[in-house]
């Protein structure tokens, strides 16, 4: 069972009014926040390549490379197998991320298999390819699947709204926001909506993703 899954923006707007019902500091950080946004993206080999691509650049630098991918038509598995370490270099891909970019593409992960599967499934199945880790899988799994109930507690941006959110000495470590993650249960994408709308305005700049 996958549970809930958010397609509409009402979805999401259903999510935030449970929140605000829960939690006085969510409610409060949703006037903050106004209208909190679908972020949808399709599914599929391509939106997890972008996330690679994504992973520890400016959001700048990602699209620009991503240009340069989708210009080259290195987007499928097919692709990228036949262009190699060369022509990924050539497309501006690191070492690093060309050798995760190949993983990716010799995994044959069945994508529409994913749909259906169980959030740890499915996190198990993509953290099994090299490159892909705890976090990637589950921002995949929020803005690419829909899942409801999946939270990314390892994203800084998520870590610093909280701490702004509930006036928290510091920012809380991946496993004390997961832990606190639960109480947002069973809308924890939503609350990570929130949050990234949130950071994105106390701090007048984008979050990570």
């Amino acid at each position: 069972m996958t549970g809930r899954i958010i397609d509409t923006l009402d979805d999401v707007a259903e999510g935030a009014q449970w929140l605000a019902g829960h939690d006085p500091a969510l409610a409060k950080a949703l006037v903050v926040a106004g209208t909190l946004p679908l972020r949808r993206r399709p599914d599929g080999f391509a939106a997890l390549l972008n996330a690679i691509i994504g992973q520890q650049v400016s959001t700048a630098s990602a699209r620009a490379i991503w240009a340069r991918l989708e210009g080259a038509d290195l987007v499928s598995p097919a692709t990228v197998l036949s262009a190699g370490e060369d022509g990924l270099r050539a497309a501006g891909l690191s070492r690093q991320k060309t050798a995760y970019a190949i993983a990716l593409a010799e995994a044959g992960i069945d994508y529409d298999a994913l749909r259906t599967a169980p959030d740890a499934e499915l996190i198990a199945t993509l953290t099994a390819v090299k490159g892909i880790g705890v976090w990637t899988a589950e921002i995949y799994a929020m803005f690419a699947l829909g899942r409801a109930d999946v939270f990314a507690p390892g994203d800084l941006a998520l870590q610093e709204a909280a701490r702004m959110i509930f006036d928290l000495p510091e920012r809380p470590k991946e496993k004390a926001l997961r832990q606190m993650a639960e109480d947002w249960s069973p809308w924890r994408a939503v609350a990570a909506r929130l949050f990234f709308t949130y950071y994105h305005v106390a701090k007048g700049r984008e979050g990570t993703t």
